[in-house]
């Protein structure tokens, strides 16, 4: 199995009001949040991101840690799984010319309003089931994605990651390592159906033949 390694490091930190969220979250709030269209990304803030727009501030300094990390160059190729609207692969293409980037990602409306930039190398497709052949990229990235399924379905998205990558793979999933970090998780949580403490993650890991790099996220 990989390792566990924060290639996020840099990505910038914002405050989250864990509380209010806890507090104004509903049955109804989730299963419109779970639909992953305009109200997840561009609606109220209860539904998700409240206008899910680009800045560079946020995957521009991400960037140089993922392409030294994986050694990325002009030669690469990557998927990104669970894209939405294309920032981290905009970023990659600006910042490593001649990448192949592709993403998927199980949003209509994401893939729809993607950058124009990156609209021909995106898809709606799901992860349980990618649209690749074997080893068809070098590096496969799903960032807070793959939680979003049920256990068996997640188990499943690993897999593929784990097909279609043939040099490495990095994930991030909700995690907790203590009962307050756990607590604040399930307050935060909108759109996870698996969410596990970190050992348990490692544990499913191993389970289901993941080998890439994982990291968590913690609100």
């Amino acid at each position: 199995m990989g390792q566990e390694i924060d290639l996020l490091e840099n990505y910038p930190r914002t405050k989250r009001n864990v509380e209010e969220r806890g507090a104004t979250k509903t049955e109804d709030v989730r299963r419109v949040a779970r639909q992953f269209g305009k109200e997840f990304f561009d609606g109220d803030r209860q539904y998700g991101y409240g206008g899910f727009k680009y800045f560079p501030r946020f995957w521009q300094p991400v960037i140089p840690t993922l392409q030294k990390h994986f050694g990325l160059t002009g030669r690469s190729s990557l998927l990104d799984v669970g894209c939405a609207k294309g920032f981290m692969l905009h970023d990659l293409v600006e910042l490593i010319p001649d990448i192949t980037v592709s993403g998927v990602d199980v949003s209509d409306y994401a893939i729809a309003h993607a950058m124009d930039d990156i609209k021909s190398k995106v898809q709606v497709a799901d992860a349980r089931d990618l649209p690749f052949a074997d080893n068809s990229f070098d590096v496969a990235i799903a960032i807070n994605t793959i939680h979003n399924l049920d256990r068996d379905d997640c188990a499943q998205a690993l897999r593929e990651i784990e097909r279609v990558s043939r040099k490495g793979s990095f994930i991030t999933v909700d995690a907790y390592r203590n009962d307050d970090e756990k607590e604040r998780m399930f307050a935060w949580n909108l759109t996870a159906k698996t969410i596990m403490s970190v050992d348990d993650w490692v544990s499913f890991f191993e389970e289901v033949g993941y080998t890439g790099d994982y990291f968590w996220f913690v609100p």
